[in-house]
């Protein structure tokens, strides 16, 4: 068995707002299905977007976070403060972190890594 792709799949209350919102922090739109599917890509991930009922969203993103690295810290800190995505900040021995989330609670952050 070859594994050619992978991607993952993060569940969404609403698709053109969550759609919207991955493409101001620099995803771009690979498929999209409507108001069923939908799929994110970015360097080296493809995040697929897929409508749940609010009753499947618990507000949060449980065990879920999704990092991506950055080059510039404060380039992208001014970036996500400019489209009023509210971060924390953190660094330790590995790096530089902006923790925030997506409009369903999904853990995401950017890393500029000491490595």
């Amino acid at each position: 068995m070859t594994i050619k792709q992978a991607n993952l799949t993060v569940n969404i209350k609403d698709m053109d707002q969550s759609i919207s919102f991955y493409q101001s922090i620099g995803l771009t739109v690979k498929n999209r299905w409507g108001n069923y599917y939908a799929q994110l890509t970015a360097p080296g991930i493809d995040i697929g977007l897929h409508p749940a009922g609010n009753g499947s969203l618990s507000g949060n993103s449980g065990n879920v976070s999704i990092g991506f690295t950055t080059d510039n810290f404060d380039e992208t800190k001014s970036a996500l403060e400019q489209l009023s995505i509210p971060v924390t900040e953190r660094s330790e021995e590995g790096g530089q972190f902006l923790h925030f989330n997506d409009p369903d609670g999904t853990a995401l952050y950017f890393i500029k890594p000491k490595w």
